[in-house]
């Protein structure tokens, strides 16, 4: 019992991090909850089957259920929607970085990091590196 109580006090820092779950995106939250929700609808129909609440009580609580059972699924189908949009959008902008840089003049792209920075600057948005003897710039 004693080693049970002490082996977190004695583990590596780095142990405990590792032991964590990763998975803990929004979506996966939302599904989380909804299967929780489930959970506790099968334990009260369990209940009321067993004769230990009333039926107004059961419907009560089973109305309650189902509603945030619902506001779950539509959560989670929204949020589905925006990942499907999210997607859209970032092949959409890489399909206009791709052909920007073709138009891009090479003044305003850092020579240390490669960065697109807006016109005109005289440093670097992304790394701070100053550019000069670009025409243009002064």
């Amino acid at each position: 019992m004693a080693v049970f109580v002490a082996m977190p006090l004695l583990a590596r820092e780095g142990a405990a991090a590792s032991s964590l779950p990763v998975d803990v995106t929004p979506l996966a939250d939302l599904k989380r909850r909804r299967l929780v929700v489930y959970e506790n609808l099968k334990d009260l129909e369990f209940e009321y089957q067993a004769g230990k609440l009333a039926a107004p009580d059961y419907e009560s609580l089973r109305q309650n259920y189902l509603g945030e059972a619902a506001t779950l699924m539509a959560a989670s189908q929204e949020a589905e929607q925006l990942k499907e949009i999210d997607a859209v959008l970032e092949h959409e902008i890489a399909a206009r970085r791709a052909s920007r840089k073709d138009r891009l003049p090479q003044d305003y792209v850092c020579p240390k990091c490669g960065f697109e920075n807006p016109l005109p600057v005289k440093f670097c948005g992304e790394c701070g590196t100053k550019i000069t003897d670009r025409p243009g710039l002064t």
